[in-house]
């Protein structure tokens, strides 16, 4: 268990506590502490990968359970939304539309011994995901201690249908980058 590992394992056990500031409106600050929970969560995953590759660290179980944490992450914020209007359930569903495809296009390489590594649309997807959930918190948190006289609801609908598109993108980009081992299937 190095570094990096616990960094991961740092994100996932972080998750329950932000879905409860997220889902229970009554406690002070709820969405502030949501929000200063789920960027020190996102900190970790841009550090874990940094500090495994910068000092040789990378393991199989670290490969398997980074991508898994960005998701527990990711999603249950997305899920946390819904309730109040925050983020469609169809945004959901494209999010988790796309992981499921890659996922499965990763387990059918891997079973050809294959690694298909994130590429450059899917660090895009993550980072536009973790970037428009943080916006949404701290609008949430402003608004929680100021009137803001603005529409969060659709700002954040914007912002995650554009996570979204981008999911979506990705997901086509890793079909098309790997169409010749769906070909052999």
């Amino acid at each position: 268990m190095n570094l990096p590992n616990r960094l991961t394992m740092m994100r996932i056990i972080l998750v329950p506590f932000m879905v409860l500031f997220m889902l229970v409106h009554d406690i002070p600050y709820a969405y502030v502490w949501a929000l200063i929970i789920f960027v020190v969560a996102s900190l970790t995953d841009m550090l874990d990968g940094k500090i495994a590759r910068s000092r040789n660290l990378i393991t199989d179980f670290g490969k398997f359970l980074d991508p898994i944490a960005d998701k527990i992450l990711v999603i249950s914020a997305m899920v946390c939304m819904i309730p109040d209007g925050y983020c469609h359930p169809l945004i959901v569903i494209v999010v988790l539309f796309r992981e499921f495809i890659v996922s499965s296009l990763r387990l059918i390489a891997a079973s050809q011994n294959v690694v298909i590594a994130a590429g450059k649309s899917g660090k895009l997807k993550t980072m536009s995901q973790m970037l428009s959930i943080t916006a949404v918190l701290f609008l949430l948190s402003i608004e929680y201690a100021v009137d803001l006289s603005i529409d969060v609801v659709l700002i954040a609908n914007v912002l995650l249908w554009i996570t979204a598109a981008i999911a979506l993108i990705s997901c086509i980009d890793y079909i098309y980058h790997n169409r010749d081992m769906i070909k052999e299937m």
